[in-house]
């Protein structure tokens, strides 16, 4: 199974995700969102490519009924999914751990931060796939891919 993994999108009316992301949207599975689409659009546009689960981020006031967080099962693993932006801990990977610490997960998937990260921590593997719009102090955009097999997974950043 492949997933595509977004956050920090930010998009509004009109505008729309580089090329980059729409190539490499094809023969995936799945599309994960960590929250901050900012526009109801893309959800819509990217359930055409492939099944779409997203979380709200702090960004997100268009009229769509997202959760705060969320658990996706794949391939017999829990991938638990949020934006990052609140709760207990300093940092988004705090706050996204922290989010998930009473729940049996594999991999948290979550953004906020607009930094790349793929790091474990206790047995949980922490990956937050940057943005694709909005890169900040980061040298290049970036997006996320999650491969799994046989209940492994394989996580890449994809730059650009």
């Amino acid at each position: 199974m492949r997933i595509a993994v977004l956050s920090d999108t930010h998009l509004r009316v009109g505008k729309s995700l580089p090329s980059f992301v729409w190539e490499h949207l094809t023969d995936i599975d799945m599309i994960l969102h960590a929250g901050d689409l900012t526009y109801g659009g893309l959800f819509e546009e990217l359930s055409y490519i492939a099944p779409v689960r997203a979380v709200r981020g702090n960004c997100d006031g268009w009229d769509v009924a997202l959760p705060d967080r969320d658990i996706v099962e794949c391939e017999g693993l829990r991938i638990g999914l949020i934006h990052g932006d609140s709760g207990k801990g300093k940092s988004s990977a705090e706050r996204a751990y922290y989010a998930f610490e009473d729940t049996a997960v594999d991999l948290i998937v979550f953004g906020h931060s607009h930094i790349p990260l793929m790091e474990w921590h206790e047995g949980i593997l922490m990956f937050n796939p940057g943005s694709p719009t909005d890169k900040r102090r980061e040298a290049q955009y970036s997006m996320g891919q999650l491969d799994i097999q046989q209940g492994q997974v394989t996580a890449k950043h994809l730059y650009f």
